[in-house]
């Protein structure tokens, strides 16, 4: 199986981008050549991805496309042919512009339903692999996902390219052979670079097969982006262990760092003890930010003065100078950290408080002091409801935003919260107020954790309800992929502190109370339909992701929950209903009775069982009555799967009713009295959930 290999060599490419980049290089470039049938079965690729080269390796490809047979359909038989049968002058044209040279009588008519159509059966030559690589590498540099275009000139001084990065070498091997391909002005050849400082002469690649050894061995490059990126993390993991400490990894910073260099090596270094004042997620970003480092922590979990660096050098002095380097340099950017750490504790959070009225948060919604009054009215009244500390929710609430105008906040927005802590314990606050004040912003992210006190969860609450009541009130709700103020993001976590805190408040009531705080705020609208409606969405976003159908979902919804700590419940009520062998005809009949109800336009009655005429009609108001009272003590315990599976013994009584009794009869108090019976029935099935959702 022959292998064919691409390789792009570039000037240093992004590296937040670039395993996108080689990703969707390699993605393309694979498929364009299967869908022109270039690649054998078990054909495989290889993805390589480095700081200054896009490159991948296609196992079983073919030198030439096979013949492939094929129809085409030209023209309606009266269009095509005159009366003597020979071929107009629109047969003509059409078979010309499609390179056809076959003859009239070797045309087939085929009828398609609704004319009888002129068709030509032959045989499409395959195609040499030089013409199908370039129109596969063509469309897989037209579809790269390139954040930011570069326009540069190529040699002559005249020709502009558009690109990631200039580009520098085109590689195209098929085995041993070059492969004639052109892109951005390059033509194929076997050569490429290497290492920027550990070689200087161009490589010539033997083969595709021994690209990845010999750029290794001879290009000190790493070309797999995965290889570089395990080397890295088990090299520093190791040196972590050296020194009886671990590595703080992030997942974006190993990814960002293994688009960085191509020769990974890692080299440790420090800083003074006395910068480790400073609040350690302070000296934590600013090491990962700004420097690309990884910092380290005792076996406790508290920062040590040493950091690991990731360098693409083997230094011939073993990394001292490189070491000595970086320290000079860190020590500097943690000089800064403590210079805003120790200016901003000279001045209490509480003093800050007027300067958040110069603070614009939003043009239609005020400034950032107008929105912490709201917040703090918000956040007093949540408090009442979860069994908060109204006095700590509101001081929270009413500090939370302070940090925004610090030094340290100003310099790593990242740390806003977690500043407001450290500098509320500085002040003098009390330990709930200051994690409040931290885990107010939480859930940040999709399986961030949750506020961990009620005061917390009243202020990130209060916070999120302001923020979504007020952008709703605008008019700024999320459109399609859109959602610049990450309104779905606020939701969501509304949901999972109510959820997973067991929080047995109401979400209308907390919609009540957010838009009740935005009332003082000219030009905002009543929204909370809208809001309502969006936190639906949310649930059955959550709800089908934890595996529960679209009809489960939808079934318990329609019933209208007052709280949210509620679904869960219903649901797996809904899942055991819908296992038992009379719920399919339970539905049906719950459909069946909505349908007829919503035709009625009178006022229904109190069912009266003097006026039943029939054996059904009483069996079945008897075994409601009963089910009635067994179904009202069991919702009220909250044992919603035993409420509906209390309905099955009523499936015969149901099935009979429908079966003798006429309901629209032309005897007035009769037929009202047989609706208000199924209207009963109704309320009764649907009090978890609206069954008639599962019927088929």
């Amino acid at each position: 199986m022959t292998c064919l290999l691409v390789e792009l060599q570039t000037e240093e490419l992004p590296p937040k981008a670039l395993k996108k980049l080689s990703e969707a290089f390699a993605r393309q470039l694979t498929a364009s050549l299967a869908a022109q049938h270039f690649l054998e079965e078990g054909s495989a690729t290889t993805t390589y991805g480095a700081p200054r080269r896009l490159a991948a390796m296609v196992t079983g490809v073919l030198a030439k496309s096979p013949d492939e047979a094929f129809k085409q359909k030209l023209v309606p038989v009266k269009v095509g042919l005159d009366a003597e049968g020979k071929a107009t002058p629109a047969l003509t044209k059409k078979m010309n512009a499609l390179g056809i040279t076959a003859d009239v009588s070797e045309l087939l008519r085929v009828n398609d339903g609704k004319n009888e159509q002129l068709v030509y059966e032959g045989v499409r030559p395959g195609v040499e692999l030089a013409a199908g690589l370039q129109t596969a590498l063509d469309a897989a540099l037209n579809n790269l996902p390139i954040p930011k275009v570069m326009h540069y000139q190529l040699s002559d001084g005249e020709t502009t390219v558009s690109f990631v990065r200039p580009a520098k070498h085109l590689t195209a091997l098929y085995g041993e052979e070059i492969v004639p391909v052109s892109v951005l002005g390059l033509k194929a050849d076997r050569v490429t670079s290497g290492h920027r400082f550990h070689t200087h002469e161009l490589i010539s690649l033997r083969s595709a097969e021994a690209y990845e050894a010999q750029m290794h061995d001879e290009g000190k490059v790493m070309v797999s982006f995965e290889a570089r990126r395990a080397k890295i993390l088990a090299d520093v993991n190791a040196r972590a262990n050296a020194l009886n400490a671990q590595a703080i990894v992030p997942e974006d910073l190993l990814d960002e760092v293994t688009a960085l260099t191509e020769w990974p090596v890692i080299y440790e270094s420090g800083f003074e003890e006395e910068f480790l004042e400073v609040p350690q997620e302070c000296l934590i970003l600013t090491m990962q930010q700004n420097q690309k480092y990884f910092a380290l922590e005792d076996k406790e979990g508290r920062l040590i003065n040493r950091f690991l660096l990731v360098s693409q050098l083997e230094a011939k002095d073993g990394g001292n100078a490189i070491s000595s380097g970086n320290a000079r340099v860190v020590r500097a950017r943690l000089a800064d950290a403590k210079f805003f750490y120790d200016q901003d504790r000279l001045t209490t959070l509480e003093s800050r408080i007027g300067q958040l009225k110069n603070v614009v948060y939003h043009n239609k919604l005020g400034t950032q002091a107008e929105r912490v009054e709201r917040v703090k009215a918000i956040a007093a009244r949540v408090a009442d409801l979860i069994g908060a500390d109204r006095d700590e929710a509101v001081r929270a609430a009413q500090l939370a935003k302070v940090d925004l105008l610090t030094l340290m906040v100003g310099e790593f927005p990242e740390l806003q919260g977690i500043m407001g802590e450290y500098y509320a314990l500085h002040d003098g606050e009390s330990e709930t107020v200051a994690k409040a004040i931290r885990e107010h912003y939480q859930p940040r992210f999709a399986g961030d954790a949750l506020p961990s006190t009620p005061v917390s969860l009243a202020v990130a609450l209060a916070d999120k309800l302001e923020t979504l009541s007020g952008l709703f009130g605008i008019g700024q709700m999320p459109t399609g992929d859109k959602d610049p103020f990450a309104l779905r993001r606020h939701a969501l976590g509304v949901l999972r502190m109510l959820l997973e805190k067991n929080l047995n408040v109401a979400l209308g009531d907390l919609i009540d109370i957010g838009y009740e705080a935005m009332g003082t705020v000219a030009g905002v609208k009543d929204s909370r339909a809208e809001l309502a409606a969006f936190f639906e969405d949310r649930l059955r976003v959550m709800f089908k992701e934890k595996g529960y159908s679209v009809q489960e979902i939808d079934a318990v919804l329609a019933a209208h929950p007052a709280t949210v700590i509620d679904v869960p419940a219903r649901l797996d009520a809904v899942r055991a209903f819908v296992a038992l062998p009379e719920a399919e005809a339970l539905a049906a009949a719950n459909k069946r009775i909505g349908n007829i109800l919503k035709k009625n336009e009178e006022q229904l009655p109190d069912v009266d069982a003097g006026l039943f005429e029939l054996d059904a009609e009483k069996t079945l108001w008897t075994m409601l009555q009963a089910a009635d009272v067994d179904v009202k003590a069991l919702y009220e315990k909250g044992a919603y799967t035993d409420v509906l599976k209390r309905l099955a013994p009523m499936k015969a009584a149901v099935d009979q009713f429908f079966e003798d009794v006429m309901v629209n009869v032309d005897n007035v108090q009769i037929r009202l009295n047989r609706l208000a019976l199924l209207d009963r029935l109704h309320r009764t099935m649907n009090k978890v959930a609206e069954l008639s959702r599962l019927a088929k």
